[in-house]
């Protein structure tokens, strides 16, 4: 290698770490520049309690970021993580409930029962240890780029975890105590059970990277492979180690968040590789190759935990994260390439199979622009802050916030609200009379949610909402297992649960807002489904998850009533949508294809209904028609056209009204365990069925009634 390329290989390779130490310090202002900045705009953020939530709340993705470090520092990527979560997730479940077996022609020919937890997880961590050895394989013997290759297995590992479960159908929950206490327990009351792994796995992967040969080997083959191999390092079995660790690590993230969430889904770990990526890039490793350090990793993970965690406390969109965070990835990629082209060391700190173009930057300079766009996003984060406040009349502008006390003494009541997703139309439409309550109560109210039905997320937002110490927490359940527990403990502290479109376990909350009996909307739904069918033939149903109890209950009383009433009537398909209208529409092109004798699609999420329209619209299929659970506003088009013949629902306005009614009576002990009914302003007195408080029976919009209503 030319002499005048030495230093800049020294310098990769950690021999001159003077500048990633500059980079280090300076990504680490900007972390107390974030700390400082959310602890005035933030309500509880600069506690001791919330900074172990941040550390929490950031593990598993921390475990990933931890092991794609020396992945990207030779140069490699991994887009499998994630994907590998949810396979470990399923298998992990699967062992532990059901154990091993050899089916052969539906003969089982061995099985063991199910597996202690102990041997499961032993197992589910030598799957991703055999994962991450598959990718190595394909990338060190058959030379196939690290981004070809688990982009494939990106694929490869989440279409098993959907194949295993059916689909996603399958999930397992009601894992032991001895398990949910990695993932839910604390030390001391405020330590989290689950940081001691995390905090070895990134002291062996430092002590890999920066105290070994191994480690120097890595930054060596970052820097340019073919000089490795020159220089006597065995370059394959170097990639596969680093590979392997990889899904070793990726396991263990899944275990983990099996034990946070308390149940094992093929979703597991969805887009965690990017946010870990992100991590990564941030703390200055370079997506080229050959410079990283563990100690950067751990600060750039923090400094997206730091924001995300702020943003909510705060009070300000918690979209506003995704936004910073994308932006920063993108930014440093960009300025990776950009500000190198006027660096002298470009060419000498090349790696030797990098494209000329493939420049490199000081690492200062990358820190630099980081810090400038942090500062904007805080500057345009507060300015955001006190634009709503000064928009708020001066009665609502600012209050004590408490923990769980009821609201006594005249505060007021600070309620935080949750949809399953925020984009969804059904939600909105409740965010309109929830409003509309908390103008005449007079109650504070925080909306926010994931932006698709995610119950990681929906868990990750209760969490912050127990250590900002609101009053009630309302919860549009996902997934019933899943948030239990995280509802759990914030009545532990003292704060009012109250669930509403969709129920979590009964003594996970203390009342629940119920639109509609579950037997009440599918007895109506299969009902009209017979009387268009004329009590013969197939029908499809279009969910918006195969996850979501709510539409599990509907499912369980459509299948009921069907066998009962109707059996010349046959289910032909049941397809997921994710609650996206585009996706309806895609499903219900392929059951019309695949199911040619179906003739009526029941949609029972609001998206569903449109997109399902628009699809037997598009196909010309006079003889098929929807029916399902949708607002008037998505349908009257095809209502009128003649596509659905009706749409079952309720006033979903009225639902997110007497939601906060409800809330605000609960939070000042008005409304306690026993009561008949409830005062509901407009809505007059409700009735309360032991601990569900009804808003009433589903109502049924047609051509003739359907130009009534507006929502």
């Amino acid at each position: 290698m030319a002499s005048r390329t030495l230093p800049a290989m020294k310098d990769s390779m950690g021999l001159r770490p003077r500048r990633a130490g500059a980079q280090q310090t300076i990504l680490a202002g900007v972390l107390l520049l974030e700390i400082a900045a959310f602890a005035f705009l933030g309500k509880n953020f600069f506690t001791g309690t919330n900074a172990f939530e941040v550390t929490r709340l950031s593990v598993e993705i921390g475990l990933l970021a931890l092991a794609l470090t020396p992945v990207i520092i030779t140069g490699g990527i991994d887009l499998s993580v994630g994907s590998l979560m949810g396979l470990s997730a399923v298998v992990f479940g699967m062992l532990w409930r059901d154990g091993l077996s050899i089916v052969l022609r539906g003969r089982t020919l061995w099985e063991t029962g199910p597996l202690p937890l102990p041997l499961a997880m032993l197992l589910t961590l030598g799957l991703g240890g055999a994962a991450g050895g598959l990718n190595a394989l394909l990338i060190t013997r058959l030379r196939v780029a690290p981004l070809i290759v688990t982009l494939g297995s990106y694929s490869l590992f989440r279409g098993l975890a959907f194949g295993l479960t059916r689909g996603g159908v399958e999930n397992y929950t009601n894992f032991p105590e001895s398990f949910l206490f990695l993932g839910q327990a604390y030390f001391l009351g405020s330590i989290p059970a689950q940081l001691p792994a995390c905090l070895i796995v990134a002291l062996g992967f430092w002590l890999l990277l920066h105290r070994t040969t191994v480690g120097r080997a890595l930054f060596a083959i970052g820097f340019s492979p073919e000089g490795a191999r020159h220089a006597g390092i065995p370059v394959e079995r170097r990639l596969a180690l680093v590979y392997v660790l990889s899904g070793l690590v990726a396991s263990l993230a899944a275990i983990i968040y099996m034990s946070h969430l308390g149940q094992a889904k093929a979703d597991a770990g969805t887009s965690y590789e990017l946010l870990a990526i992100t991590a990564v890039v941030m703390g200055g490793t370079s997506i080229f190759g050959g410079r990283g350090s563990i100690q950067g990793t751990l600060l750039g993970l923090f400094t997206i935990a730091v924001l995300q965690n702020g943003l909510r406390l705060a009070d300000l969109p918690p979209t506003l994260a995704g936004i910073l965070t994308g932006g920063l990835l993108l930014a440093t990629i960009t300025l990776y390439r950009w500000l190198a082209r006027g660096s002298a060391f470009g060419p000498a700190l090349q790696p030797a199979a990098a494209n000329a173009e493939e420049l490199n930057v000081k690492n200062a300079q990358v820190a630099v622009i980081s810090i400038v766009i942090l500062l904007a996003a805080l500057i345009v984060a507060a300015s955001n802050w006190y634009l709503v406040r000064s928009l708020r009349p001066e009665s609502t502008a600012t209050h004590s916030l408490g923990s769980g006390n009821g609201g006594s003494g005249g505060r007021r009541v600070t309620l935080a609200m949750m949809p399953k997703s925020l984009g969804n139309a059904y939600f909105k439409a409740c965010r309109k009379g929830a409003d509309e309550a908390t103008q005449e109560l007079g109650v504070d109210l925080i909306w926010d949610g994931p932006t698709e039905p995610d119950p990681a997320k929906q868990n990750e937002i209760v969490d912050t909402w127990i250590t900002r110490g609101v009053d009630v927490i309302a919860v549009a359940v996902e997934n019933r297992p899943g948030i239990s527990s995280v509802l759990r403990k914030a009545r532990q502290k003292g704060i009012k649960v109250i669930t509403w479109d969709a129920d979590a376990e009964t003594d996970a909350r203390d009342f629940f807002v119920n639109q509609a009996t579950p037997q009440g909307i599918g007895q109506t739904l299969m009902d009209h489904a017979a009387r268009v069918l004329g009590n013969k033939g197939e029908f499809a149903i279009i969910t918006a998850s195969l996850t979501a109890a709510n539409m599990i209950e509907w499912q369980k009383y459509i299948e009921q009533r069907r066998v009962e009433k109707y059996p010349n009537i046959k289910m032909a398909a049941l397809q997921p949508c994710d609650d996206l209208q585009s996706k309806a529409f895609a499903e219900t092109n392929t059951i019309l294809n695949a199911h040619p004798n179906v003739k009526l699609i029941m949609a029972i999420c609001s998206p569903a209904v449109p997109g399902a329209a628009e699809a037997v619209k598009q196909s010309g299929r006079t003889d098929v028609k929807v029916i399902g659970l949708g607002l008037p506003n998505d349908n009257k088009r095809y209502v009128h056209e003649g596509i659905t013949d009706c749409i079952v629902l309720w006033n979903t306005m009225d639902l997110g009204y007497l939601t906060v009614f409800a809330a605000e009576a609960l939070a000042k002990g008005t409304l306690k365990p026993g009561d008949q009914d409830l005062a509901a302003g407009r809505l007059k007195r409700i009735a309360i069925a032991g601990d569900n408080i009804l808003l009433g029976q589903p109502f049924t919009f047609t051509k003739e009634n359907i130009d009534r209503f507006d929502f």
